[in-house]
């Protein structure tokens, strides 16, 4: 053991037989909530599969826009005829496992036939929405009957549509004409928000692999910087189980939202507001409601330390501003092409075992700017800044004094990976938080995870927005 950690190590006290016994149950009680959570996250659907198909409606709209040279790089041959597979296979996965397939999709599918010239498929699918329930009814008898209906009530059926642009646009052309709907427009604005989530991350994937090509050339020839002391909070691995498992998972993810979430929906049910919007307050209001109870814990077990080291227990160290964000900029690109890889091969051997974040799909389909807002604070500033407190500000520093530093950075990723409860994003969560973890080790700065991290969720923020407005 290095003297910077000895200089570190907590005064060697007798725990308390009460505080054993809480961690020992509040560990046992965190093991079952995610053991159940990552099973159970195999029933969950995933939003991959929705964001490839988002992504080929970009495609489909945006080819007579695309100029050659790019065609190739953001398109496949027959966008048109891989859409209709994707739009098959969802919709056969959903009746085989006895869910009903959204309207949407069955709407999609029914435009998509009638284009490509399959008029009686389309019929049958547009028969089975106007005799199922649901909001589209009215525009399958619109689109059955179209002489039936004047031009005012079908404009009245399109504006009440939501959805994806390619079923507003396919939607629009189908009730009022192709020169009623903008077709030009539309197609430029696809073009753009393709490009922007398919070559812009490239140039990421780029740039992080030259940078970490860098690093273990630098590595190699014995220049890279030696790593600081560490300098964390002096808690017990007794006090640091109490933290993570009985506050973040107990107290943070099972108690509090029992508590709150009933109280959150009798708050919210009566305002005169969009069911989006609700559900994003909900979001944010439950996640800093979340975070109350882990962090008021925390600053109950530091508070015996007595003086902080320079710069706090946790050593955040924003200052200079510039180079947390430069450091946490390095991070971010270094780690995507290690996270991408690892996400594909996964694809390939194990193909989408689902499980994604529910939060994935309210960004992709709430049309709600305020909504959407909320989402964002929540993704972009909360989850960072709580997250990163918790497992590279408490954990990390704690687990390096006892097994080292290389362990400790595998140890708080570990548990950061399970903690998302998703068996689908336990790979590439492993990898996020080994490059959090690497950079916390490497910069002595809090300050730079937590913004690498945001970075990170701002980039799937981003994706998501741009697929689903």
């Amino acid at each position: 053991m290095s003297a910077e950690h000895e200089s570190n190590s907590p005064t060697r006290q007798e725990t308390p037989n009460w505080k054993s016994a809480l961690a020992l149950v509040s560990l046992a009680l965190s093991l079952l909530l995610w053991l159940n959570g990552l099973l159970s996250s195999l029933e969950r659907p995933s939003v991959g599969d929705d964001l490839s198909r988002r992504q080929l409606e970009l495609t489909v709209l945006a080819q007579g826009n695309l100029s050659e040279p790019i065609r190739p790089l953001v398109s496949s041959s027959d966008p048109l005829q891989s859409l209709k597979e994707s739009l098959k296979v969802a919709i056969n996965s959903n009746e085989e496992e006895g869910r009903n397939p959204s309207p949407d999709l069955l709407l999609e599918q029914a435009l998509l036939l009638q284009r490509t010239g399959d008029g009686n498929q389309a019929k049958a699918l547009l028969d089975r929405l106007h005799t199922g329930a649901g909001e589209h009814r009215s525009i399958a008898a619109a689109l059955l009957k179209p002489e039936q209906h004047s031009r005012r009530e079908r404009e009245e059926l399109l504006a009440q549509l939501k959805g994806s642009t390619l079923l507003r646009q396919w939607t629009c052309e189908a009730l009022l004409g192709e020169g009623a709907c903008n077709g030009g427009q539309v197609a430029r604005r696809a073009s753009l928000q393709l490009l922007a989530v398919t070559l812009l991350p490239a140039l990421g994937l780029i740039a992080g692999i030259a940078l970490l090509l860098r690093e273990l050339w630098r590595r190699w020839r014995g220049k890279a910087p030696a790593a600081p002391p560490w300098q964390g909070p002096n808690l017990s691995g007794i006090d640091t189980v109490l933290l993570v498992a009985g506050g973040f998972v107990v107290v943070g993810s099972l108690i509090t939202p029992l508590l709150v979430a009933p109280l959150l929906t009798r708050l919210l049910q009566d305002l005169p507001i969009n069911a989006v919007l609700k559900q994003g307050i909900s979001v944010v209001a439950l996640y800093g409601a979340l975070m109350a109870g882990p962090l008021l814990i925390l600053q109950m077990l530091l508070k015996p330390l007595g003086p902080a080291p320079q710069e706090g227990w946790l050593q955040f160290r924003w200052s200079p501003p510039q180079l947390c964000l430069s450091q946490a900029l390095k991070g971010f690109l270094m780690v995507l092409p290690l996270v991408s890889l690892v996400g594909w091969l996964q694809g390939q051997i194990f193909g989408d075992p689902g499980g994604s974040n529910p939060l994935l799909e309210l960004v992709l389909n709430g049309h709600n700017v305020p909504a959407l807002a909320c989402f964002g604070v929540t993704a972009i500033v909360m989850a960072p800044l709580f997250e990163e407190t918790i497992f590279r500000g408490v954990l990390l520093p704690v687990a390096a004094r006892y097994w080292g530093s290389g362990w400790g950075v595998v140890a708080s990723a570990a548990v950061f990976a399970v903690a998302h409860s998703s068996l689908g994003e336990f790979p590439p969560l492993m990898v996020l938080g080994l490059g959090l973890g690497w950079l916390r080790w490497r910069s002595g700065r809090l300050g730079s995870c937590v913004l690498m991290h945001a970075l990170w969720n701002s980039l799937t923020f981003f994706n998501l927005v741009v697929l689903g407005w």
